[in-house]
């Protein structure tokens, strides 16, 4: 019996392959398949070894380019290409898809790659020198035609092609995010709670102040003199500090009204919080793929509330579903918000829309079917 052939995953850090990539990579499992999965190593290594997968550590900066570190993981992805002799790697994220495909095109090996947003780099208006490195990198490394690029928006791929990083010759897709699963992300109106005494609205995200935090909060303050006795506004989701965005956990903590507004952490079981909530609220300006936050809102049958911008326009029809707001108005989000707040009807109308949307548009098994197909062709090819 011959020995198994190698799949690698590069993305940027553990925890971020555990929350969102783990049913499409889970599709690559054949019988004479090995996965490797290569991420910064933050403490989660253990559950994805737990998960039947090899790890590798790979000392990711999401901080900033420090030209020594850089080159150093350059390195470190050569050496694991070159240890593994992957026959084809799949690639997440701005560092492993550039890196990755340099390092791909010497090896002659196939990659599949996606663009899941195009991130703070684009978004922030103060990094123009980085964004120039960026679309020049990733321009050489999109010169790697034996490769496939999915993009999770149809506006990021309209920004590669103004760009210039791809054309005509490469291969591509859309897809809608990683989708969410429509079976566990479902609740009934037996199961929504109705027993709470106020309307719970709820930002779920990593706490990063492009993520809309400041915004979310301003809002709640606006609101307060009027629904503090009708209304709990909270926020779900852990400190990312390696992100140059990150929101310190001492304005979390002092943000803090009890009872009206709050961080509650991170949760993982987001099914339990979304079953008492009545309202998801997302004004991000980040540079989405497509938040699978809203694509879980959907599911669950919640009216949102987003931006729009890229990535957040795709999972609202506007006044079917919720309201999409201009970006960095907490002017216009508090009034979104105080249209739901006052119309439970609307609430219920939206959220049915919302699942019908989801199971339209955001199936995660016709998303892993599209990967799937992407794989074997590369597998057989």
């Amino acid at each position: 019996m011959g020995s198994k052939r190698n799949i690698l995953i590069i993305v940027n850090t553990d925890w971020f392959f555990l929350l969102h990539r783990i049913p499409i990579v889970n599709s690559f499992r054949v019988d004479d398949v090995n996965i490797i999965i290569a991420a910064h190593d933050t403490g989660k290594s253990k559950e994805i070894r737990k998960l039947g997968f090899e790890f590798i550590n790979i000392d990711f900066d999401r901080k900033g380019i420090n030209l020594a570190a850089e080159i150093k993981v350059f390195i470190q992805i050569f050496k694991i290409y070159k240890k593994f002799k992957p026959i084809i790697v799949y690639q997440v994220t701005i560092k492993p898809i550039i890196y990755g495909l340099l390092i791909a095109k010497f090896f002659k090996v196939k990659a599949i790659n996606t663009i899941c947003g195009l991130g703070y780099v684009f978004s922030n208006e103060n990094k123009i020198i980085l964004r120039g490195v960026v679309v020049a990198l990733y321009r050489i490394a999109f010169n790697n035609l034996d490769s496939h690029i999915f993009f999770e928006n149809k506006d990021d791929l309209a920004s590669f092609i103004k760009l210039n990083i791809i054309d005509t010759k490469n291969n591509y897709s859309v897809v809608n995010g990683v989708g969410v699963d429509l079976d566990k992300f479902k609740v009934s109106d037996v199961e929504r709670s109705n027993s709470k005494q106020k309307i719970q609205i709820i930002l779920p995200s990593r706490m990063l102040w492009d993520k809309g935090v400041k915004e979310f909060v301003e809002a709640a303050r606006i609101l307060k003199h009027k629904y503090s006795d009708k209304v709990f506004l909270k926020l779900y989701g852990m400190i990312d500090e390696g992100n140059p965005e990150s929101v310190p956990e001492k304005y979390l903590n002092e943000i803090k009204i009890e009872g009206y507004l709050e961080w509650m952490g991170f949760e993982k079981d987001m099914v339990s919080v979304y079953k008492e909530s009545d309202i998801v609220v997302l004004p991000s300006y980040y540079g989405e793929g497509l938040p699978t936050v809203l694509a879980e809102a959907c599911a669950v049958g919640l009216p949102i509330i987003t931006t729009d911008s890229v990535g957040c326009r795709e999972c609202v029809d506007e006044g079917e579903n919720g309201f999409k707001v201009s970006v960095k108005s907490a002017k216009e989000l508090s009034e979104a918000m105080e249209k739901l707040i006052l119309s439970k009807e609307m609430r219920i109308q939206m959220g049915i829309n919302s699942r019908k949307k989801a199971e339209k548009e955001f199936d995660q098994n016709i998303i892993i079917k599209t990967y799937r197909r992407v794989f074997d062709q590369m597998l057989t090819a």
